[in-house]
C-alpha cells in the first residue's frame, strides 16, 4: 500500500509486521531499538497503543478517548497530545514488543 510516497507493509490478508522503535516519545513503556509487532486489523480501542498516518507521517502512540473525538497520546511529557476527529489515520494495533536477544523481556498488549 502506498500513501504519499511511503509505503506500509504489503501483508496479505491483514498480516501482522515487526517496526522497531525510534526515539523516546513513548518511553518508559517502549524503549528505542525495541522490536513492536502491529495487528492491522486490530481492534483500535481507548488506551490501545497504536500505529498512525498523520500529518504525512507514521507516528506510535496511545489511543485515547477525549472530549472532543481521540488523542494520540505520547507517554513521554516531552510531547504534546495530536488530535484526531475520527479513528481514520489509525493503521494498526500494536500487539506485542520484544528487545532483540531477550526473548523473556517480551510482552503482549493484547
Amino acid at each position: 500500500m502506498q500513501t504519499n510516497d511511503l509505503a506500509i507493509p504489503e501483508c496479505g490478508g491483514g498480516e501482522s509486521f515487526a517496526l522497531m522503535v525510534m526515539g523516546h516519545s513513548m518511553a518508559p513503556e517502549f524503549l528505542e531499538g525495541e522490536i513492536i509487532i502491529i495487528e492491522p486489523e486490530g481492534l483500535a480501542k481507548d488506551g490501545a497503543y497504536v500505529l498512525a498516518w498523520h500529518n504525512e507521517e507514521w507516528t506510535f502512540r496511545q489511543l485515547l478517548r477525549a472530549d472532543t473525538g481521540w488523542v494520540l497520546h505520547p507517554l513521554s511529557p516531552a510531547f504534546a497530545d495530536v488530535p484526531l476527529t475520527d479513528l481514520s489515520a489509525v493503521r494498526g494495533v500494536i500487539i506485542q514488543k520484544a528487545l532483540p536477544g531477550r526473548r523473556r523481556a517480551s510482552k503482549h498488549y493484547i
